[in-house]
């Protein structure tokens, strides 16, 4: 189904709009009224509750192709922000809601939708609970490797600030992690940046993962 194959089968064309994030932008907050139902052309999203105490825990990413926004209360639970220059498909939440409620031929790839975020939710869970950082770090590339397609060179939009936050650890703990992955030739850098990554033995990192 392309892209936008999901909104568009739950409404009509002329209900759909689009816009494009800069970088860092906020598209919405945490305890605002959920409005839109979002899906993205490009770029990636990530979605997060900032704590108590000042930290920021990330509760997911979005990338290409996934919906976000829907909530079961009357106010997001997190903030959505874009990591990088993000263009995306919206709907109305009600409009949504509707052609659901009449039987749109688009309900199952909602039903799909909401499934496959309660799975990354799930797997989230599990990842915060593993023992061992490298065990959290193993698992966030392997997830980030099927979730991209298992390209050649892994292309990361986050930052490594990012993937702490989503694990739950120090940027230096995830830094160590990254480096003794490389070290065991599990991986490899592509060039000076390092969001740009080879996984080389997607077996031994599964087995780390297991």
């Amino acid at each position: 189904m392309p892209i936008d194959g999901q909104l568009a089968a739950l409404a009509s064309e002329r209900m759909l709009s689009e816009f494009r994030y800069r970088r860092g932008s906020e598209i919405f907050g945490e305890r605002e009224e959920p409005e839109y139902v979002y899906q993205i052309v490009s770029g990636a999203v990530r979605t997060y509750k900032l704590l108590p105490d000042g930290r920021r825990q990330i509760n997911a990413f979005h990338l290409v192709g996934d919906m976000f926004g829907f909530e079961n209360e009357t106010t997001h639970r997190f903030t959505a922000e874009a990591i990088v220059e993000t263009h995306v498909h919206l709907m109305r939440r009600t409009s949504i809601l509707e052609a659901v409620r009449n039987g749109g031929a688009g309900a199952k790839d909602l039903i799909k939708f909401v499934t496959q975020n309660l799975q990354h939710a799930e797997s989230h869970m599990l990842l915060l609970g593993r023992k061992t950082s490298l065990e959290r770090v193993t698992a966030f590339l392997l997830e980030m490797d099927e979730r991209l397609q298992h390209p050649d060179v892994m292309i990361l939009p986050m930052n490594r600030r990012d993937i702490a936050d989503y694990l739950g650890l120090t940027l230096e703990t995830v830094s160590r992690a990254l480096s003794i992955l490389r070290d065991e030739g599990l991986l490899r850098f592509d060039g000076n940046s390092q969001r740009r990554l080879e996984l080389v033995d997607r077996g031994a990192l599964a087995k780390i993962d297991a």
